[in-house]
């Protein structure tokens, strides 16, 4: 009980901070216009296009959906059984834990913990997840390998610090996805970094019993290799997760893009709004800022203003923002609540 209740703080403490860094983003973006009021605000929104703006809402559920089909392909993969209710709230508590902690260390654990609760091995979660993540960050590297292909002008666009913070994401998004490569085709790196960590816990008396904890980590290590070797062998698999992580992806950039046709403007301006969300994306995701918060808004505020009217760029982006982070992160928080209260109560009965 005690644990639990530490537990439940630090998660209320994550919400907390990310509530406030939230505020002071929103504050620092409207800061850069001084005639910037609520009233101008949705003075703007009530002028969009109905239709582009929906597209948007639209861009933003289907990366919520389908993270959780990218999941579901992976899990299905090892003959375990998952609805796609179920899948939808694996991504939506990855999206929000993701979101609210330092370089997005608690999705995969919150993620890892709805799949066992529905009967999915802890192994066979962590090899599904990894496999995930790995395609998460190669989806990534894809979409800005094309961005850079059809869009040059907009990343040179880009201030000198933005170009550099950009360059430095896009090589970690490449180191990542070597390193997560490297966990599902070599076992002995996972080990020896397992093995680290319960050595240094035990050493620092938050766990005791070391030897026996080790004897356990071999154990289960036998498991992880079979599950590794086995969804290694399903290409198809493989590929839905691939392809499912792409669509979550370019749809999530895809905001900006109908943000900016439902504001009137042309083709042209909309696909430069989408390669700067992109760019946005990469020189961000590598800060262990909750959300990459700040640091965001900045590349977005920075790439915006170079294709956005200046009387309207504090105000694109803003919404732009409210609709594919701030709304999606508190969309996804009450999807994860409620599955947490559904599941409590199943198991009190």
């Amino acid at each position: 009980m005690k644990g639990s209740g530490g537990s439940a703080r630090s998660k209320v403490l994550w919400s907390l901070l990310f509530f406030a860094i939230a505020g002071l983003s929103v504050y620092a973006i409207v800061s850069q216009s001084g005639t910037f009021t609520l009233d101008t605000f949705l003075d703007y929104i009530g002028k969009t296009r109905v239709f582009w703006l929906l597209c948007a809402v639209l861009s933003m559920v289907l990366y919520i959906v389908l993270e959780g089909e990218a999941v579901r392909a992976a899990v299905r993969a090892f003959g375990c059984a998952a609805t796609h209710g179920n899948a939808l709230i694996y991504s939506a508590s990855d999206i929000y834990f993701s979101a609210i902690t330092p370089s997005a260390t608690g999705g995969q654990p919150a993620s890892a913990y709805f799949m066992v609760k529905d009967g999915v091995p802890p192994l066979i979660a962590t090899v599904a997840l990894i496999v995930n993540l790995t395609m998460y960050t190669a989806s990534i590297l894809v979409l800005g390998l094309l961005m850079l292909l059809t869009c040059p002008h907009v990343l040179s666009s880009f201030g000198h610090l933005s170009r550099v913070m950009i360059a430095v994401g896009f090589l970690v998004q490449v180191l990542l996805a070597s390193f997560f490569v490297l966990l599902l085709v070599n076992e002995k790196l996972l080990h020896r970094i397992c093995s680290g960590a319960i050595h240094l816990v035990c050493r620092l008396r938050i766990l005791r019993h070391e030897e026996r904890r080790q004897a356990s980590l071999s154990r289960h290590m036998e498991e992880y290799v079979r599950s590794a070797k086995m969804i290694m062998e399903h290409k198809k698999a493989l590929a839905k997760v691939f392809f499912f992580n792409l669509g979550q992806r370019f749809f999530v950039l895809c905001v900006p893009f109908f943000v900016s046709l439902a504001s009137g403007a042309g083709l042209g301006r909309a696909v430069s709004a989408w390669a700067v969300q992109c760019c946005a994306v990469l020189g961000s995701n590598f800060v262990p800022i909750p959300g990459g918060m700040g640091v965001s808004d900045y590349l977005m505020l920075d790439g915006f203003e170079r294709f956005i009217p200046a009387a309207d760029v504090v105000d694109f982006q803003l919404l732009t923002r409210s609709i594919s982070f701030y709304f999606c992160v508190v969309f996804c928080g009450i999807l994860t609540l409620i599955k947490f209260i559904l599941l409590k109560k199943r198991d009190k009965s």
